[in-house]
């Protein structure tokens, strides 16, 4: 397969439907462009996003995402953005714990031997890393760069313990260890901050990320659940988009991995501006989303709108109250 270079913010999404690929292309521009006669692609890097339909068979779902690293390298992508659980999906409770490791473990390491394969950079999300004791694993989301090295992991911050309207209940905090840094890191594709899932309902952890650890690029690896996806998932990523003025990139698991759990998949790529630049909408889809992360419109979003100069620190809220 061979892909022609785009214009800036180009879009390309790729879809398998049984043995044919198919690729749809949307070109779009912004009103905060950055001005005339200047060219966004001379300050730009391509990335993509995976959605795919994780299951309780470690060897199977490598080889999805195998396919998913051969499809973005070709498509000229520097970075590869997996979702939550990208590597196993429990079919039943305590599952996942079977088969935690630690990052240096064998599970991890083959990814590892991916990237480096690929020359591709990988955002791996939610993988099942081994915790302190038995009856306990982190969530962890892994940074791998093009040498096959992790460069960075965050164990996720908010545990998803949710009774779900008309569906079942969620209590990850029953064999998960909350994790307690803020990690940013920076990488060719700017200062990129690490979050997974259930981290988006909590807008304060983007505000530091942004606002206090100059990120650029927000990673937001998913596995939301239908309910909650369909009235919420777009909305919240545009909103942590727009308020921190940074891309957001969104993978998500997509469709049913088994009798009870189903995802909702809609895997998105926000500009700074909250304009969707790259979506992978189909729910039972494999696929890769692909963008441009342009730093002028960065630049230029973060110029016209001087946020980071006009908000007010928490002390004035605290005396402001008084």
């Amino acid at each position: 397969m061979t892909f022609c270079r785009y214009p800036p913010l180009s879009i390309l999404r790729v879809k398998y439907t049984s043995s044919r690929t198919t690729i749809h292309s949307d070109f779009r521009s912004l009103p905060v462009r950055a001005a005339a006669g200047e060219s966004a692609m001379a300050n730009s890097v391509r990335v993509a996003a995976a959605q795919m339909t994780s299951i309780n068979d470690l060897a199977a779902n490598f080889v999805t995402c195998s396919r998913l690293v051969k499809e973005a390298a070709a498509a000229g992508a520097k970075l590869l953005c997996f979702p939550e659980n990208f590597s196993y999906v429990g079919a039943k409770d305590g599952d996942s714990l079977k088969i935690a490791e630690p990052l240096d473990g064998p599970i991890m390491n083959r990814y590892c031997s991916l990237a480096r394969e690929s020359n591709i950079w990988l955002s791996l999300g939610g993988f099942q890393e081994k915790g302190s004791d038995d009856a306990h694993l982190r969530n962890t989301h892994v940074l791998i760069d093009d040498t096959g090295s992790i460069r960075s992991s965050y164990s996720k911050m908010h545990l998803f313990d949710v009774d779900i309207p008309g569906g079942r209940v969620y209590k990850e905090s029953s064999f998960t260890e909350a994790g307690k840094d803020i990690i940013a890191v920076d990488s060719p594709f700017g200062r990129l901050g690490l979050t997974v899932c259930y981290d988006l309902r909590f807008p304060e952890l983007y505000q530091q990320l942004r606002f206090h650890h100059e990120a650029q690029v927000l990673l937001v690896p998913a596995a939301f659940t239908k309910v909650t996806g369909e009235a919420h998932w777009e909305i919240l990523l545009r909103a942590r988009a727009i308020e921190t003025q940074c891309y957001v990139i969104a993978a998500a698991q997509a469709g049913k991995h088994n009798e009870k759990r189903e995802s909702y998949g809609d895997t998105l790529i926000i500009d700074p501006w909250g304009s969707v630049v790259g979506r992978l909408p189909d729910r039972l889809a494999t696929g890769i989303t692909i963008a441009d992360i342009d730093f002028t419109l960065i630049d230029s979003v973060r110029a016209k709108m001087p946020i980071s100069k006009q908000r007010k620190p928490v002390d004035f809220w605290k005396s402001a109250s008084l």
